[in-house]
C-alpha cells in the first residue's frame, strides 16, 4: 500500500483528501468529507480523534447506516461478490479465507444469530483476533442488548480505522495499534545464550487446524533477529512456541540419553492484550526448562 505523508493530506484538495481516506471507514466517504474541513491536523492521533468525534456526533440513523455498511465475517456469498481490499486483507489475516466447512458453518450460525437479534452485522477489529477468539467474542456479545452492541460496534470501527490510518498515513507521531511478541533462549547448562535453536510459533485452534505462523532460529544473543510478531496487533488467542533443543546439545557434546530426555519443547501461552509486549523466553538445560512473561 502506498503511504501518504500527513503534510500532503493537509495540503491536498478536498477531492484528493476524500479519495485518499474514503475507505478508512467502510463505504463511508462522508466521514472523510467532514475531516477535510478540519485541516490541518498536527498528527495522526489528532486526525483519528477527529474521525471518532465525527462518528460519535452523527445522528443515530447515520450511525446505524455506518454499521450496516460493514460485511459479515467469513461469509462465502459476500466474499464471492467482492469485499473492499481492506476488508479482504483484514479477514485473511485471521485465516478467515481458509476455513474448514465446520468453521464456515460455525461462523454462519453466529452471523445469522447476531443479525437476527440486533438487525446489523457483527463488527470486530479482526486483526486483533484469531479465529477462536472471534467466535468466543461472538458468543459473548450475543448476550448483550442492542444499545450495548451499537456502542461496541462503533468502538470496533474506531479500532479498524486506526489500523487503516496507520497503514496509510505517515506522520511524526504514531497510533498505539501495534503489539510485539519476542523470545530468547538461555542455556542454563552452559550459562550463556543459546544460538542456533530452531523456533516455531503455532496458533492453536479449537475448531479446525492449528497453523504455524512463524519460523525463526536464535542468533548469537539467543534471540530471533526479528520479533515473532511485530508491526501489527497481537491476535488474541492461544499459542505454542516450539523449541528444538536436542540437536543443539548433541552438537555441543553434552552427554544425552538416547533418545534425549528433552528434544522438542512446547510452551503454551495465551495473548489477551493485542497492543501489548509479550516476551516469552526459554531457560533450558538438557533435563529441565522454565519460562515466564517478560517485557
Amino acid at each position: 500500500m502506498l503511504q501518504i505523508p500527513l503534510a500532503d493530506l493537509n495540503a491536498a484538495s478536498k477531492a484528493d483528501f476524500v479519495a485518499a481516506l474514503a475507505n478508512v471507514v467502510e463505504y463511508s466517504p462522508w466521514i472523510a468529507e467532514k475531516l477535510a474541513g478540519q485541516r490541518p491536523f498536527a498528527g495522526i492521533n489528532q486526525l483519528h480523534a477527529a474521525l471518532i468525534a465525527a462518528i460519535q456526533a452523527a445522528e443515530p440513523d447515520v450511525q446505524l447506516a455506518l454499521i450496516r455498511a460493514h460485511p459479515d465475517l467469513a461469509n462465502k456469498t459476500q466474499r464471492a461478490a467482492g469485499l473492499t481490499a481492506e476488508s479482504t486483507n483484514e479477514q485473511n489475516s485471521a485465516g478467515l479465507d481458509r476455513l474448514s466447512e465446520a468453521e464456515y458453518a460455525a461462523f454462519e450460525r453466529v452471523n445469522n444469530a447476531y443479525r437476527e437479534k440486533f438487525g446489523f452485522p457483527y463488527i470486530v477489529c479482526v486483526r486483533r483476533h484469531t479465529k477462536d477468539s472471534v467466535l468466543r467474542d461472538f458468543e459473548t456479545r450475543l448476550r448483550n442488548i442492542v444499545k450495548t452492541e451499537t456502542r461496541r460496534a462503533i468502538e470496533e470501527i474506531g479500532r479498524i480505522s486506526a489500523l487503516r490510518l496507520d497503514q496509510l498515513v505517515v506522520a511524526d507521531d504514531r497510533l498505539k495499534v501495534h503489539g510485539r511478541l519476542s523470545t530468547h533462549v538461555l542455556d542454563n547448562h552452559a550459562g550463556k545464550p543459546a544460538a542456533g535453536i530452531p523456533v516455531e510459533l503455532i496458533e492453536l485452534a479449537s475448531l479446525g487446524e492449528s497453523r504455524v505462523i512463524a519460523h525463526a532460529v536464535t542468533n548469537d544473543d539467543g534471540r530471533t533477529d526479528q520479533p515473532l510478531i511485530g508491526g501489527r496487533p497481537l491476535p488474541i488467542g492461544r499459542y505454542e512456541l516450539r523449541f528444538s533443543v536436542g540437536k543443539y546439545y548433541a552438537e555441543r557434546n553434552v552427554p544425552l540419553s538416547d533418545p534425549p530426555f528433552l528434544d522438542e519443547i512446547p510452551l503454551h501461552f495465551a495473548i489477551s492484550e493485542p497492543e501489548g509486549h509479550y516476551h516469552v523466553p526459554l531457560l533450558v538445560t538438557p533435563w529441565s526448562y522454565s519460562t515466564y512473561r517478560g517485557s
